[in-house]
């Protein structure tokens, strides 16, 4: 891996890190307002809720991040497919003018 692809990759990983990192704390913050207004509870189960609220905005971070990766992956796949097929549709197009074209010349070379 050349050191453009590398820098990319690691502005990229540091790009996630810094979304979930500010995910987590938007999360932190409505957690903590909620148990805040919530009255009644210990300490030990604000945290226990603090804690299940968390876990719970990881676990969907993680299953829409992958979502969207899985509709990247298979838009590239279907991208390269049609990129295929036009590149064939392309090379056959051009070998069948260029053989009209060498028998036109062939055709216009005898005639004369």
């Amino acid at each position: 891996m050349d050191a453009s692809k590398e820098a990319e990759r690691g502005l990229t990983d540091i790009e996630m890190h810094l979304y979930r990192e500010a995910h987590l704390h938007a999360a932190r913050q409505r957690v903590a307002a909620f148990t805040a207004r919530a009255s009644g509870l210990t300490q030990g189960q604000k945290t226990d809720i603090e804690r299940w609220y968390l876990d719970e905005q990881k676990y969907v971070a993680r299953m829409v991040t992958e979502h969207i990766s899985d509709r990247i992956s298979l838009a590239e796949e279907q991208h390269h497919v049609r990129f295929g097929h036009w590149l064939r549709g392309t090379a056959t197009a051009m070998a069948l003018i260029t053989a009209a074209m060498l028998c036109a010349a062939v055709l216009l070379g005898t005639l004369n």
